[in-house]
C-alpha cells in the first residue's frame, strides 16, 4: 500500500489544517478520519484550531496514524 493510499477507498479524500503552537500543519486523510481528528482535536486545544477543506488534496502527506482514528 502507497503512502497516498487510504485506509477507506470508498471515502473521499480532505485536506486538514493544523494548528498547533503557532505553527500550521496540513495533511490529506479519509473523511471519517479526518472528522473524529477534528472532534479529538477540538476536545483538547481551541474549536478553530483545525479546518477540514474539501478539493485537491494533491502535495499533502497523509495524516500520521490516520488509521487510529477509524478503529476503536
Amino acid at each position: 500500500m502507497s503512502e497516498r493510499a487510504s485506509p477507506l477507498p470508498g471515502d473521499p479524500d480532505v485536506h486538514l489544517s493544523v494548528f498547533l503552537h503557532g505553527a500550521r500543519f496540513d495533511f490529506v486523510a479519509c473523511l471519517t478520519a479526518a472528522l473524529i481528528f477534528v472532534h479529538e482535536y477540538q476536545a483538547r486545544h481551541y474549536a478553530d484550531a483545525v479546518t477540514i477543506h474539501l478539493g485537491d488534496t494533491s502535495g499533502y502527506q497523509r495524516l500520521p496514524c490516520e488509521r487510529l482514528y477509524l478503529g476503536p
